[in-house]
């Protein structure tokens, strides 16, 4: 009877145990502090939905896009600072200053005054100091930012 008993008795404290460590995981709210797993069913349901909502306002927020300008042979756009410009169409020259040139950014090279606007390449004017460039012939100008035609 002794043995039965204490069989009972290790098998019981055996099963509180078990469940002691056990059913505080169970309980946990998952993703809390006691539950800091993440499941993948948290991601699709609460992170991605708000990740995507952030990155959709600021998305939004920050492209205005390119504006399409038809200028005329002889015209002049003078670009504001962080303008980015993009030749599609006709010939023209870099407008610069005395403080540098137009950056272009598709072959990693700074164009000085006079130089040779080359088509699709992406150019950035740094500084509101009239850079821009000068219409050698009629053309199309894609420009995203403050500028103004002469």
């Amino acid at each position: 009877m002794k043995k039965t008993l204490r069989k009972k008795i290790i098998l019981t404290t055996i099963a509180l145990l078990f469940l002691s460590v056990c059913l505080p995981g169970l309980a946990a709210d998952p993703g809390s502090n006691e539950d800091p797993l993440v499941t993948l069913s948290y991601i699709n349901d609460v992170l991605m939905p708000q990740v995507k909502s952030y990155v959709d306002s600021k998305a939004t927020a920050s492209n205005d896009g390119f504006e399409i300008v038809n200028l005329k042979s002889g015209q002049t756009v003078i670009a504001g600072a962080s303008t980015e410009m993009i030749l599609r169409m006709g010939n023209a020259q870099i407008v610069a200053t005395q403080k540098g040139g137009v950056a272009d950014v598709t072959s990693g090279f700074d164009l000085q005054n006079g130089a040779v606007m080359p088509s699709n390449h992406l150019l950035i004017v740094p500084l509101d100091d009239g850079r821009g460039a000068q219409m050698l012939s009629d053309g199309i100008i894609m420009i995203k930012g403050n500028y103004t035609v002469k």
